[in-house]
C-alpha cells in the first residue's frame, strides 16, 4: 500500500529531476534560495541516461541558428569549471568531462561540399574550425575509413559522460540540502492566476514560492497548466549503441568523431575508459522508446563506413531516449506567461551541452527575479501569436 505523502511548502518547487532540473536546483541552492524542492520518480534519470553526451556548438550548428550558438558556446566556456565544482560538491563523483576535440569527417565529395561551406560559415561567424585534408583526418584518427574526402577539427568541442553527470548533480543537490521527493508531479495548482505547486502522485500537494517546469518532452502535458503557456514539446527519439574498447585495440579514437552519412547524422564518442558510444537515430515517433533492429543496424552500417573496425568491438549496450524539441528546436528559459511559473526544457540535441548556462540562467532568475541578457532569446512567451491572451484561471 502506497502511503500518501505529507503537504509540504518550498521555496521553490523543480518538477523534473533529469539533469536541467537537477542543475537548476543546485544553482539555486548556492544563490542561497531556501527550501529548495525537486519532485521526479527517478532523479537523475531522463534522457542523459541515454545521451552521448557531445558538448559540440560549433560542430552542430545549424544555419540560422545563432543565438542559440551563443548559448551553445557560453555554456561550453563554463564547463571545465562547471564539472570541477559539482564533482567537488558531490563528493568526487567524476563527471567523465574531456577536453578532447571534435573532428567532422566527409565520406565523399557531396559531404565534403556541404563540409566546406560549413567551415565558410563558421569562418564569417569567426569561429575556430580548421579545414583537414582526408590525409591529415586520418592522421588524427588513423581507423578512420581510407577514403574520407576531408574534415573539420574543432578543438573546442568536448564531452561528458551523462550518467556520471547526472549521478553528481544528484548527490550535490542531497549535500546541498535540495529534498528529492521521489514521486511524479500529477498536477499543476494554480490558484488566484498563479502557480502555487503541485500535486505529487504519492497523495501529496507541494505549495512553492515559485516553480519551475523541467520535465523534458512531458512539460506541456502537466494537468492543470493553463492553455497557452508552453508550446508543444515534442519527443524526438534516439536510439543509441554502447561499444566496448578492449585494452589491446586502445587508442582506438582520440576525440569525437561526427559525420552526415546518407543524409544523417552520426557520431562516434570514445570514451577513457574503452566505453565507444555511437549515436544517434532521429525520430519522430512519439513517446515510443523501443529499441528496433532496424535503428541499431543503420547506427552500424554508417558507423562501419566511417571506421570499419568498429565491426571488431563487442556491442555492450542499446539504448532509447526521448529528446525534447521545442518549435524552433531551441529551449525555453526563464518565465513564462503564467505568474510563478518558470520554465527550463525544449533542449532537444542540446540539453547535456546546455546544462551548466541554463542552471546559471534560470537559478539567477529565480533569485532576483531579473531576466539576464543571454536568456532573452528564448523566453517561453515567444511562440505566444502576436494580440493573443493566455487563459489562466482565476
Amino acid at each position: 500500500m502506497t502511503r500518501s505523502a505529507p503537504d509540504a511548502h518550498a521555496g521553490v518547487l523543480v518538477i523534473g529531476g533529469g539533469i536541467i532540473g537537477l542543475a537548476v536546483a543546485w544553482r539555486a541552492a548556492q544563490h542561497g534560495l531556501k527550501d529548495i524542492v525537486v519532485a521526479d520518480p527517478r532523479p537523475g534519470g531522463g534522457a542523459a541516461q541515454v545521451a552521448a553526451g557531445m558538448l559540440a556548438p560549433v560542430t552542430e550548428l545549424q544555419y540560422g541558428e545563432e543565438p542559440l550558438l551563443r548559448l551553445g558556446m557560453a555554456s561550453n566556456e563554463r564547463y571545465a569549471a562547471f564539472a570541477a565544482e559539482l564533482t567537488e560538491a558531490s563528493g568526487g563523483q567524476d563527471t567523465g568531462y574531456r577536453q578532447c576535440g571534435t573532428i567532422a569527417i566527409a565520406l565523399d565529395s557531396d559531404d565534403r561540399e556541404e563540409l566546406r561551406e560549413l567551415h565558410a560559415f563558421h569562418q564569417r561567424l569567426g569561429l575556430d574550425s580548421r579545414w583537414l585534408t582526408g590525409r591529415e583526418a586520418r592522421r588524427l584518427e588513423p581507423m578512420l575509413a581510407p577514403g574520407v574526402r576531408g574534415g573539420l577539427h574543432v578543438t573546442g568541442d568536448h564531452q561528458v559522460d551523462g550518467r556520471r553527470l547526472a549521478k553528481a548533480l544528484v548527490l550535490a543537490c542531497e549535500r546541498a540540502g535540495v529534498r528529492l521527493h521521489r514521486a511524479e508531479a500529477t498536477a499543476l495548482v494554480v490558484d488566484g492566476g498563479r502557480a502555487t505547486g503541485a500535486r505529487l502522485a504519492t497523495g501529496g500537494t507541494v505549495t512553492a514560492d515559485q516553480v519551475v517546469l523541467a520535465a523534458g518532452p512531458q512539460s506541456h502535458l502537466l494537468p492543470g497548466l493553463p492553455e497557452g503557456v508552453l508550446p508543444a514539446i515534442r519527443p524526438v527519439k534516439g536510439q543509441i549503441l554502447r561499444l566496448h574498447v578492449p585494452p589491446a585495440y586502445r587508442p582506438f579514437l582520440s576525440r569525437n568523431v561526427r559525420a552526415v552519412v546518407r543524409g544523417q547524422h552520426l557520431y562516434l564518442v570514445p570514451r577513457e575508459n574503452g566505453e565507444l558510444v555511437i549515436g544517434a537515430t532521429t525520430e519522430e515517433q512519439g513517446y515510443d522508446t523501443t529499441v528496433t533492429a532496424g535503428g541499431v543496424y543503420e547506427l552500424l552500417r554508417d558507423a562501419h563506413e566511417l571506421v570499419p573496425g568498429i565491426t571488431e568491438l563487442p556491442l555492450v549496450e542499446t539504448a532509447a531516449g526521448l529528446r525534447p524539441g521545442s518549435p524552433d528546436n531551441a529551449p525555453l528559459l526563464g518565465p513564462t506567461a503564467l505568474p510563478g511559473l518558470v520554465a527550463a526544457t525544449g533542449h532537444y540535441r542540446n540539453g547535456v551541452l546546455l546544462t551548466p548556462v541554463t542552471a546559471d540562467l534560470v537559478a539567477g532568475y529565480l533569485a532576483t527575479g531579473t531576466t539576464p541578457d543571454l536568456a532573452a532569446p528564448f523566453s517561453p512567451t515567444r511562440f505566444a501569436p502576436t494580440g493573443s491572451t493566455t487563459k489562466v484561471p482565476a
